[in-house]
């Protein structure tokens, strides 16, 4: 029975915070928009015209339209085909560099927040000193020593994205850990680990659900970065920040190489921070409407 009521309950809740999100007109538009950029990149091999690897060298630099809806590039490759494409080596740089700092993270915010005292001192001024170096040049440090590659920059930008991660967690399990249900766990000498991971988590894991949503955002914006300097995805693998790069030699006679991919980078992160500011209101206690 105990199991039956906590099992509704949670789906109460769930139900609660979806109805909260579908209120929220401009997050559902972000949800749709990254669902259908998702969809584009996991079938781009059935919706592309073409590959991206194929040349029509008979139409370089060949104006949007025609068969070539969104143009070709220096080398008679099908932009759009490229865009569909590239959208899987984006999405998957930010949801993995996102899995790795969001799990480092959450392990080291949970031991600092749990334990507090000078573990938590201790793991902090490392974090500070961490943080000292602004996260775009450490990326591009770690993506130069490792060198360049797709999975050399996911892993650059995990690594300096762990701190951010880190502190949230912290800052929730400290506004926790004094709760009632806490001490009750300690009192009937619940290990640390259990307690950790069956009573303060699943209580303080909402703000880190939007800061993971947002977090997609920044790093895709991260990933194109390091493309745009030739840290990222190297040719001819599409990827939408090395497809800006490469299109900004030929920016004033061809603007649409940049101004396209540009255009679908501002749309995932913009859908992608929609979505978070819905999470996060939907998420919040003390919203009840």
């Amino acid at each position: 029975m105990t199991e039956v009521k906590e099992r509704k309950k949670k789906q109460s809740q769930f139900s609660i915070i979806m109805h909260r999100l579908k209120r929220n007109k401009m997050a559902m538009l972000g949800l749709v928009v990254i669902v259908l950029m998702t969809l584009a990149a996991v079938f781009a091999p059935i919706i592309a015209p073409f590959g991206y690897e194929q040349q029509d060298l008979y139409h370089i630099f060949a104006a949007p339209g025609g068969d070539h809806l969104f143009g070709t590039d220096n080398l008679g490759r099908d932009i759009l085909s490229r865009l569909l494409y590239g959208g899987r080596q984006s999405l998957k740089i930010g949801i993995v560099s996102v899995a790795i700092a969001s799990t480092l993270g959450i392990i080291i915010g949970s031991v600092a927040g749990f334990y507090g005292g000078r573990v938590d001192n201790l793991l902090m001024r490392f974090l500070d000193i961490f943080q000292a170096v602004p996260a775009l040049l450490m990326s591009i440090a770690i993506a130069t020593t490792l060198g360049p590659g797709i999975n050399n920059a996911m892993l650059a930008i995990g690594i300096t994205t762990i701190p951010g991660y880190a502190r949230m967690t912290r800052a929730s399990f400290m506004s926790v850990r004094g709760m009632e249900y806490v001490e009750a766990a300690t009192a009937i000498n619940a290990t640390d680990f259990r307690i950790i991971l069956k009573h303060i988590l699943p209580n303080a894991i909402s703000p880190m659900i939007v800061q993971i949503t947002m977090g997609v955002a920044s790093s895709i914006l991260a990933a194109a970065s390091l493309s745009f300097m030739g840290l990222g995805a190297q040719p001819p693998l599409p990827e939408w920040g090395a497809m800006l790069s490469a299109g900004r030699t030929y920016i004033r006679d061809y603007p649409y190489l940049c101004i396209i991919p540009g255009v679908v980078i501002m749309m995932a992160v913009l859908s992608l921070n929609m979505l978070g500011d819905g999470l996060r209101d939907a998420l919040d206690p003390r919203l009840k409407n």
